[in-house]
Parts: C-alpha cells; structure tokens; sequence
C-alpha cells in the first residue's frame, strides 16, 4: 500500500506542476506546438535529452546485458560524450542557422523533396516498428514486476505486460499530443530529477544489502570479487567489443544525438545556439555518468543472485524490490515511470510533427491553417500510438536480450539516414539521386546481411563498413552527375547563432571525464584485482594535461581563430562545412 500512495503522490505531483507551468499557454502555430516557442533553456534541454534517452530499456537491458557478461556494454553511455560534443560545435550550428523545425528540412533544402520523404517514412518506420513499441514493452516489464501485477489481479505474465503497456500508452499519448513538446520537456525536467535521485538509489541500497547492512562492505566486496565483471574494454565475445566504439557505434550515436528527429528536436527549440550548446554539453556530461545507474545495478545482481537468471531482463525490477524499502519503492518506480513516458511521449510528439509537417503539410495541407495542421498531427499521433501499443506486448518472443534487439533493428533506419545528412554537410554537389540510391542500397543489404547471410561480424561493425562504401558510391554519382550549382546554406535569422563563449572548455571535460572513466573500468583501475592505483591516476593525469593543451591552442588561435570563444570556428563551420 506504501508502494501505490508513494508512486500515486508523485505522479500526480509531476501532472500538477507541468499543468501550472503550461496553464495559459496557447499551441495554435508550428512552432509553439513541435518546438515549444523556439523558447527552451539550456538547463531544460539537457534534462529532456537526458529523459528522452535513458527510459526503463536501459535500465532493463543494459543490466540484464552487465549480469551476463561485463562493463562492456557502457560504450553506448559513455561514448555518448564525445558524439554529443560533435553535435554541439557542427551540427547544431547548422540546424539553428537554417531554423529547421525537422531534420528532414534541411534534406530537402539540400537534396529535394523525394528525399525528405524517403527519410521522413524512415523515421516513422523506426518508429512504429522498433522505439515506440520497445519503449513501452520494456517500461511494462519493469513496472509490472515492481508492483507485482500478476498477483495482484490473479493474471498471467502476458496479461500483466498487455496492461502495462496500454496504461503507458495512454498516459503517454494525452501528454504528447494534447501539451505539445513544451509539455513534454517540462514533464521530463521534473522527472529527470526524480530518476537521478531513484536511479542512485538502487545501487546504494544494493550494495548496502549485499553488503547486510554496510554499504563500505558491499562496495569493498564488489570491487575486489570478480573484478573482470568491472571491465569495459570488450572483447570480441562481449556485447560491445572496444573496436566498435570507433567504428559503427560513434555512427549510430551520431544519428541519435545529431539526426533523431525525437532527439535533436530538443535542441531545435532551444532560444539561441548558446542555449542550445550548453543543453547539448550538459546531457554529455550526465551520459558518462549514467552507468553507475543503468549498468552497475547488474553487476550488483549478480553478486547477490548468482548465475543461472533464466531472463536477465527481470533481474532489475526484482532489485529494486528486494532492496528498496517500501515507500522509496513507489518514489522508484514514479520515476521510472516517467523516464518510460518521457521517451514514449517525445518520440510520439516527433514522429506526429514528421507526419504533419513532412508528409500531410506538403501534399494535403496548401492553404490550410496552422491548427488544422496540428489537429491532423494529434490524429496520426493516435493511431501510431495504438499501432505501437498492440506491437509492443510480442517482443517478449524475441530471441535476443531486449537491449541488442533495439540496437540492431535500429540498424535498418539510424546509419543510412546520417549517411545522407553526413554527406550532404560535408560536399556541396552530390545530387538528390546519390542519396536515394544510397538509402536503398544500406537498407537492402544490412537487411540481407542480418535476416539471411548472418555472417560472424558484429552489427556495429557492419554497420561501419556500409556507411564506407555508402559514402563512396555517393561521392562517385557525385563526380559523374554533380548538382548543376553548389549547395549553400540559407541563415534565416530564426534564433540568434552567436555561439556559447565556454563551449570548448566544456567539451573538453567532457572528454577529459569520458576517457577516465574507460581508464577506471580497465585493468588499469578496478577491473585488476589490486583495484585503483597509480598506474590509473597517471594516465589519467596525463590525459587531463593533453585536453587542456588542446582547448588552450584552439582558444589562443594557434589553428588559426583568434577569438578567445567558440564564435569564429562555429561561424566558419556553419559557412564553409566541417
């Protein structure tokens, strides 16, 4: 009962507050309905990119993946850092500058209108087939186990999965579609406190009940029993070996936080680029310290269970319910219920302003108003919903851990689109045809290579490989049949571009912080018996010294920039490419 009251205060608390902030605030136009007014502060951005990311699949999955195997799996989190520093000093310069509402805008200012069709289809496709359905079935997963469904109602384990699903589903839709993507940051903001102080709660309590009371003799004990557990530097018979890192996984992050429409929209509605880069930094640096929340709770599972889980997946909800007391219990899992929504409901406000600006708008919507345009987003945000809310209860079927199945049917939608938006920034005359026919081509052969080939090559790998030769069959039509005049790219003065004067200074500590936290999860730290030592603190020192040597050259112009700030070199990437 403590439980139910404590997760019923919370959620209702979150719905108040959202609802006061938003009283009065009219959604009539475009803008103020898919990108929040162009009104969103740094502070709010980083929270919502945060919240949109880190929903209960990561928790579940990435838990799950760390009880099997090791640390390895912390490459998605970790190596978000240095993908988001990318998109803050390139891509965001770029999006702001054009005043793009949707990625797929500047594909058609770049290439034409088939190929913002062709990408806009693809994202909903990814979608409705693969985010919105895991997002849900994996938030049901963890909230049916945390409040015991199945008991409570006397049904079976599927029952209670359809009904979770369903309930998240309709709670998400009325926040997306009736509040707009204001709604949904603001929601995600105060959620996003709620799961940091939940997500810490869970290891803490953790390792003080494996530690039977002492949290110092549980964390001694996990530290220094099993510590390869502590390793992040996989091999290639781990769910992320560290050559992927470099290769096809930077690729996949890079369309996440740079391309994902449910992403960077976030960042499209930020008031000015400063904004905008100080949201984007904020979100790397809590990706690198995601793991402690998403990562080492599995580790700590299988200190205090053991081997043999039959489904890993179950193993964090079954955490939380062993070491949380009660009344945390329903503030736990008010959180992660709205970490579930956050994603749910900000992929659906994504994909119904791709439907209605990219795909109504163009062919149905000349000389209709603003609010017609909305409405017909509101109802293609419905029935994706339920589309998604009937696909998602089936993933329980599926033979891979929930985690890997995400990542590798991502793989039909994430690579091919950064391939074009890639290419399309970098060169000013690959035609519209070089892109279409590089779609095509990544699509069918990644689809050839993983429902029949099935050779032993890691996805991320794969995925590396194609977006090569990709690039290079784009390149060859575009020296064949270049575009008849170069492309250029428009300011239209949407939001003032001037960029954040400290931008390259955070980066690098982001970088800093991300590289060190490789070095701790090694055998150079805690995944060695004899734990931290100086052989971590001095590569560790050594790497501080390198980064700011490195922000010291760019800022006093030894690469040619004489502003003490990032304003020159932003202002030289938006014009010239990166």
């Amino acid at each position: 009962m403590l439980t139910i009251i404590s997760f019923l205060f919370c959620i209702v608390l979150v719905a108040t507050v959202t609802y006061r902030k938003l009283k009065g605030q009219k959604n009539n136009s475009k803008d103020s309905y898919f990108l929040g007014g162009r009104s969103l502060t740094g502070g709010v951005i980083g929270a919502s990119l945060l919240l949109t990311n880190l929903s209960a699949s990561n928790f579940v999955g990435m838990s799950a993946q760390a009880y099997s195997s090791n640390m390895s799996v912390m490459g998605w989190e970790v190596g978000s850092g240095i993908t988001l520093v990318i998109v803050a000093l390139f891509l965001l310069p770029r999006y702001l500058k054009q005043g793009v509402t949707t990625v797929p805008d500047f594909l058609e200012e770049r290439f034409d209108s088939g190929v913002k069709k062709i990408v806009s289809i693809l994202f909903l496709l990814g979608y409705v087939s693969n985010l919105l359905p895991i997002t849900l079935y994996s938030g049901a997963i963890a909230l049916a186990q945390i409040f015991n469904v199945q008991e409570m109602f006397g049904i079976s384990y599927t029952a209670s999965i359809w009904i979770m699903v369903w309930v998240i589903g309709i709670i998400g839709f009325i926040y997306a579609i009736l509040g707009g993507l204001k709604a949904v940051a603001v929601s995600d903001t105060l959620n996003g406190i709620g799961l940091a102080i939940g997500g810490l709660m869970v290891p803490i309590f953790g390792l003080i009940y494996f530690g039977h009371g002492s949290f110092s003799t549980g964390l001694s004990s996990m530290l220094t029993n099993n510590a390869e557990k502590l390793n992040a530097i996989g091999t290639s018979h781990d769910p992320i070996p560290f050559g992927t890192i470099f290769t096809g996984m930077i690729l996949v992050n890079l369309y996440y936080w740079g391309t994902d429409q449910a992403i960077i929209q976030r960042a499209l509605a930020a008031k000015n680029l400063a904004e905008g880069q100080k949201g984007i930094i904020f979100a790397g640096l809590l990706k690198v310290l995601t793991p402690l929340v998403v990562i080492v709770p599995g580790i700590i599972a299988f200190h205090i269970y053991g081997t043999g889980v039959e489904n890993p997946d179950l193993l964090y909800s079954r955490l939380v319910n062993d070491v949380l007391p009660k009344p945390l219990i329903g503030f736990f899992a008010a959180a992660m219920f709205g970490s579930v929504l956050s994603v749910f409901n900000g992929v659906l406000n994504s994909a119904s302003t791709l439907f209605a600006l990219n795909v109504y708008s163009p062919v149905f919507g000349k000389g209709k108003s603003d609010k017609e345009i909305i409405s017909k987003g509101k109802l293609f945000g419905l029935v994706l919903a339920i589309i998604s809310m009937t696909i998602a209860p089936f993933i329980m079927y599926a033979p891979q851990g929930l985690f890997e199945y995400l990542q590798t049917v991502n793989g039909f939608f994430n690579v091919p689109i950064f391939t074009i938006v890639f290419i399309g920034y970098v060169t000013k005359k690959v035609p519209a045809i070089a892109a279409k026919i590089s779609i095509v081509f990544f699509v069918l052969t990644y689809g050839t290579l993983q429902l029949v080939i099935k050779p032993d090559i890691h996805y991320l790998y794969q995925l590396a490989i194609l977006f090569v030769v990709s690039c290079i069959i784009m390149l060859f039509i575009g020296q064949i049949k270049p575009r008849a005049s170069e492309f250029i790219l428009k300011d239209n003065n949407v939001v003032d571009v001037k960029p954040w004067k400290y931008c390259y200074e955070a980066c690098g500590f982001v970088i800093f912080f991300m590289i060190s936290m490789y070095i701790v999860c090694s055998k150079l730290g805690f995944a060695n018996e004899g734990g931290i030592s100086i052989k971590t603190l001095i590569p560790i020192a050594l790497v501080a010294v390198i980064m700011f040597v490195l922000v010291k050259i760019i800022k006093t112009g030894s690469l040619g920039h004489k502003k003490d700030n990032c304003e020159e070199l932003n202002y030289n990437n938006v014009n010239e490419g990166i």
